[in-house]
């Protein structure tokens, strides 16, 4: 756990200049023999308590820090929030129930409420239900202008060849079941079955064209392509494609009905299983503003949620957290709601004394190829983290090496630190880094950013460069 120090926000990003190493050369030697020049390397070393720089390498360089960027849009948002804020969405009319029927429209209002999931979905319309109402005459009408524009999904080109994943989805205020359906796969040596796991009438998944193939299961994701979904006489059927291998039995949600017609079909099925009719259609609105509310979801604590955005890095958890950032009432003129985040997330970095020049900010979740930040600004970030009222909570969100999830479980193998070592990881394509405090065999603590952005910065050649300057950065005085 990294200790709280309490010091003036001005000082958390002045610290004391000291001469700092650059990479030592034997690490700049096997970066080169793997095809990575020694300036596509950007690395900063610091003391939390004085803030002194023992290691820099391109501090100051703008590069692509992919999910390492998750470390700003998590302080910022928990700073803002508090450890105990909950999203929410609501079940609102403005029609009275008469004789257990509804005779105007229910409208689902989303609050960026990250755990609105088919349970939760489902125990809402259970307090419909509980209030006697069976029958829906109006229309589902899904209010998602909490953030503005309300969709930003539409029209947006997919981020790389697998958009029907979840770490792919656009979030919306709504995001009802993250518009994920969930399928269960297995094959035998002749044939492949599939389940769908989320109830959603009217909708038929086929697995018979995918061809059996004699290739490791553990892979089965790298043979998949992208289904083909069509809707016909009112049944939405979605194709797998691709090739899965025999003997193979593995689960995955997929994100490729749309999502008017995926709330849709959910609502539908959930609503008939619970005993409910519903005659009307599904669609985007706004809910009236005199409309009363009938049933309430509430996500967990942020604490928790913040195990989401760094523990598990989860993209589209962290692109909701950084909108609602900007979704707060406004202080200010009108803007769109991304662009509110991104004047907050400035201002509040100007308020702590760190330098936003060269910051390129889109989501949030550095899952862009637009998004730049400095190492030198990211290790700021952790140092104001460590001093944070809410440093405890911070800390906490961050993958602990050797022990669970977040890409370190099985990094730093015998290497000399100490326990409670917790560090961000981020890959893209182009970029493989992580960011985070080291806790050295001495028992003291170290921040350490080390980002590599270079067409080799593929995982299996970058890691173990980054390792070796985590493994040098825990030797430095």
């Amino acid at each position: 756990m990294i200790a709280r120090f309490m010091l003036a926000g001005a000082l958390l990003a002045a610290g004391h200049p000291a001469v700092a190493a650059g990479i030592p050369d034997s690490i700049a030697r096997q970066a080169r023999a793997a095809g990575i020049p020694e300036d596509a390397i950007t690395l900063v070393v610091q003391r939390p308590g004085d803030g002194a720089t023992l290691a820099s390498h391109h501090a100051d360089r703008p590069v692509a820090p992919a999910s390492t960027l998750k470390l700003l849009t998590a302080l910022v948002a928990l700073e803002t929030f508090g450890p105990g804020y909950r999203g929410s969405a609501e079940l609102r009319t403005r029609a009275e129930a008469v004789d257990g029927v509804l005779e105007g429209d229910l409208v689902l209002k989303g609050f960026a409420d990250v755990d609105l999931d088919t349970a939760a979905f489902e125990r809402m319309l259970t307090g419909l239900r509980a209030r006697g109402i069976r029958e829906i005459r109006g229309d589902f009408i899904l209010d998602r202008t909490f953030f503005d524009p309300a969709r930003t999904d539409v029209g947006l080109p997919p981020f790389d060849e697998a958009p029907e994943f979840r770490y792919n989805v656009v979030p919306d205020a709504v995001l009802l079941n993250t518009n994920l359906m969930r399928l269960e796969l297995s094959a035998d040596e002749k044939a492949m079955r599939v389940l769908v796991s989320t109830p959603l009438e009217g909708v038929v998944v086929s697995a018979g064209e995918m061809k059996l193939v004699d290739k490791p299961c553990e892979d089965w994701e790298d043979f998949w392509t992208i289904p083909v979904v069509k809707e016909s006489a009112g049944t939405i059927h979605v194709r797998l494609q691709g090739e899965f291998p025999r003997r193979c039995n593995a689960s995955t949600e997929i994100n490729v009905i749309e999502r008017v017609a995926f709330a849709d079909r959910l609502f539908r099925a959930l609503w008939t299983r619970l005993g409910g009719t519903f005659t009307g259609k599904t669609r985007d609105g706004v809910a009236p503003t005199d409309a009363i509310v009938l049933s309430t979801h509430r996500s967990r604590a942020f604490s928790q949620v913040l195990h989401d955005i760094n523990k598990r890095s989860d993209n589209p958890i962290t692109r909701v957290t950084y909108l609602t950032i900007g979704a707060r009432p406004p202080d200010g003129p009108l803007l769109p709601t991304a662009e509110r985040s991104e004047r907050f997330v400035r201002a509040w970095m100007k308020q702590r004394g760190i330098d936003d020049a060269g910051l390129v900010l889109e989501n949030g979740s550095g899952l862009s190829r637009k998004e730049r930040v400095k190492a030198s600004q990211l290790a700021a970030v952790l140092r104001a983290g460590a001093h944070s009222v809410w440093s405890a909570e911070f800390a906490a969100s961050l993958p602990i090496v050797g022990h669970d999830g977040g890409g370190m479980r099985t990094r730093l193998r015998g290497v000399a630190i100490a326990e409670g070592t917790r560090f961000k990881t981020g890959t893209l394509k182009d970029s493989t880094g992580l960011a985070g405090y080291l806790r050295t065999a001495a028992g003291e603590t170290r921040i350490v950013v080390a980002i590599i952005n270079h067409e080799n910065a593929k995982k299996g050649v970058a890691r173990p460069l980054v390792d070796a300057l985590v493994e040098w950065a825990a030797t430095l005085k």
